[in-house]
């Protein structure tokens, strides 16, 4: 086991798993298959212009063990967490984040990537999840810094970065192959200090 994968399952020993008041937050499992198909199915026009392009089998059985497997193996490797969003009332299944691309040494820093359900999007339902989440990445993960990149024009994402305390650092172009087409988009960050100080005001 090299050192970043030890000092990373020192701090996250077990399965992730964030509560709130409305909300729930946990690791997926392959039996939230048939709710993640439902959500995303019906959600496919409203997800796809933001969303790498969809592959013809992608809300398939096999497609979705794959998936599993690899944030798996992800996560073992202490590279990123993904969480499915639950209602806490309903358990209903409502999106997901990832806290991806962590980077540990001198960087201590995470790229975070978030999606929600059609029928739950402007609820505040991903501003909840961002109060959960945050704190579990300059808490227990110890990290110092999170990223966020999104397309320009997503007026919606922006918005909410921006209530999360998030600073706009810098314009990317053609960052991302989203839905086909290379992307243009914008990079925010959220500093540990950041944090601490909109605490203190």
């Amino acid at each position: 086991m090299t050192r970043s994968v030890f000092r990373f399952f020192s701090r996250q020993s077990s399965p992730v798993e964030l509560a709130g008041d409305r909300l729930y937050l946990r690791m997926p499992k392959i039996s939230d298959y048939r709710a993640w198909q439902k959500v995303r199915g019906e959600s496919r026009a409203f997800l796809q212009p933001w969303e790498p392009k969809w592959r013809p089998d992608e809300l398939s059985g096999s497609a979705y063990r794959a998936r599993i497997n690899r944030y798996e193996q992800e996560y073992e490797a202490g590279q990123s967490i993904a969480l499915f969003i639950f209602e806490r009332e309903s358990d209903e299944l409502l999106g997901g984040i990832t806290i991806g691309l962590i980077r540990r040494g001198v960087a201590q820093s995470c790229m975070i990537g978030y999606w929600m359900g059609e029928r739950h999007a402007g609820r505040g339902h991903m501003s909840r999840t961002l109060d959960l989440v945050i704190p579990h990445i300059f808490g227990p993960l110890e990290l110092h810094r999170i990223e966020a990149a999104c397309i320009a024009d997503n007026t919606r994402s922006i918005r909410l970065l921006e209530k999360a305390g998030f600073q706009q650092e810098g314009f990317l172009r053609g960052y991302l192959k989203i839905n086909g087409e290379w992307r243009d988009h914008v990079m925010y960050a959220l500093l540990e200090s950041d944090r601490n100080r909109n605490r203190k005001a």
